[in-house]
């Protein structure tokens, strides 16, 4: 079946049974198609699966494309708040899988009323496309009365030093990360959220993204950023069990009940000063971050995965890799064992009055505790990275991810408001 007839069948017809409460898959099999593919085998066009123990969006092998938005919440009433997760997780349910936002879609619907899909995404597959929640501590306030509920992991960031962070475009209530392998997909399904959000929600701000920045499979090639470096090869992968259970996935002993099998997401937006590093030397390109530019192989090794020696010399009998170096400084052996998953995303949003594009890296971290893993990391490359040279951090965000909605009754943060 074409994805041009799946949206329009699933949108028309199964569509009511999915939004009285019967599983994407079993709407999918009433016309004989194939269940939503394991995020381990999700190819280009597939759906992943969106019910589970964890959201899906996080260990998911990362997609090439990012819309990820950041809202207010206006509404003061707890019952809309309520109200608007059980739509939007519905909602969302249906446009992983391929379907159009609402019961009647995009043509569907009665003439003379506003549709249920916006429509820009009839006809596509559905890409990859995974949507992810957060909860910020501003929503822990006494808007709802959840103040009591706040997890003590998702207190403020320190301020580091170097940072130039614009209100306007940090924090936020709520964040929603869609992520896919079509940006018209990833695009409209926040847009239809919003839509759904009107009244209750407002946008804050909102993050175009290309080109991921991280792997998080062994079946993915490390991408590169816009220095030209490859990025995040010593990133966690989904196929590291043990270690997401260590590093990523809260624990019932870190609390509260609420957020087990949820994780913390921390957002940086860094704007890299393209032109200054473009004038810069290979040599001294490659001292700043420690590995060589080609493969990837850190100074003085020959692969892109070799383990970096730290301790190697050079025939001046400096080390290879200097002190100060990126590699050595976000290393887990300098950060008593921390370790991040990322998630990050290359942008471009056009160029400044000046005429230098304004580019850089919208930066994701996935962990367990933000301050035990992120702070440590990130003060020392505040500190000491020379990297700091070439790059500003203009916004951050920090963000209570809530566990995965396990079948079709539930909804998204159902346990926070239990």
């Amino acid at each position: 079946m074409s994805g041009v007839s799946r949206r329009k069948l699933l949108g028309l017809g199964a569509a009511g049974v999915a939004a009285a409460g019967a599983s994407v898959a079993g709407a999918k099999m009433l016309l004989d198609e194939p269940a939503p593919m394991p995020v381990s085998a999700v190819s280009a066009l597939d759906s992943v699966a969106f019910y589970g123990e964890h959201q899906a969006g996080i260990a998911t092998p990362a997609q090439d494309r990012l819309h990820f938005a950041a809202f207010d919440v206006i509404t003061t009433k707890r019952s809309e708040l309520d109200a608007l997760l059980q739509e939007w997780t519905a909602a969302a349910a249906r446009m992983t899988q391929g379907q159009e936002a609402g019961t009647f879609g995009a043509v569907g619907g009665v003439p003379e009323a506003p549709p249920d899909d916006t429509g820009e995404a009839l006809g596509l597959p559905a890409s990859g496309l995974t949507l992810t929640i957060g909860f910020g501590a501003s929503l822990f306030d006494g808007r709802f009365g959840l103040a009591g509920r706040k997890p003590a992991a998702l207190r403020d960031l320190p301020r580091f030093p170097g940072d130039a962070l614009l209100p306007e475009l940090s924090g936020g209530d709520l964040c929603v990360q869609a992520c896919a392998n079509d940006p018209q997909v990833a695009v409209h399904a926040i847009r239809n959220l919003a839509r759904i959000g009107f009244g209750r929600v407002s946008a804050r701000y909102s993050q175009l993204g290309f080109g991921r920045t991280s792997s998080t499979s062994r079946a993915q090639a490390t991408p590169r950023n816009l220095m030209g470096f490859k990025d995040g090869t010593a990133n966690l992968k989904l196929e590291d069990t043990a270690m997401l259970r260590d590093h990523l996935w809260v624990a019932e002993k870190d609390g509260p009940a609420w957020m087990r099998g949820g994780t913390y997401l921390v957002t940086r937006k860094i704007r890299m000063h393209i032109e200054t590093w473009d004038r810069t030397s290979l040599a001294e390109q490659e001292a700043i971050f420690g590995r060589d530019k080609g493969e990837g192989a850190p100074l003085g090794l020959a692969k892109e995965f070799d383990e970096p020696d730290f301790a190697k010399k050079g025939p001046d009998g400096a080390p290879l890799i200097g002190e100060v170096a990126h590699v050595r400084l976000a290393h887990p052996s300098s950060n008593g064992g921390a370790r991040l998953l990322r998630r990050g995303y290359n942008y471009v949003d056009g160029s400044d009055g000046l005429g230098r594009l304004d580019a850089g890296l919208f930066f994701m971290s996935y962990q367990r505790d933000p301050h035990r893993q992120f702070v440590p990391v990130q003060r020392a490359l505040a500190k000491n990275d020379v990297l700091n040279e070439y790059i500003k951090h203009i916004s951050s965000g920090l963000f209570a991810i809530p566990p995965g909605v396990r079948d079709a009754g539930d909804y998204w943060g159902r346990a926070l408001f239990a």
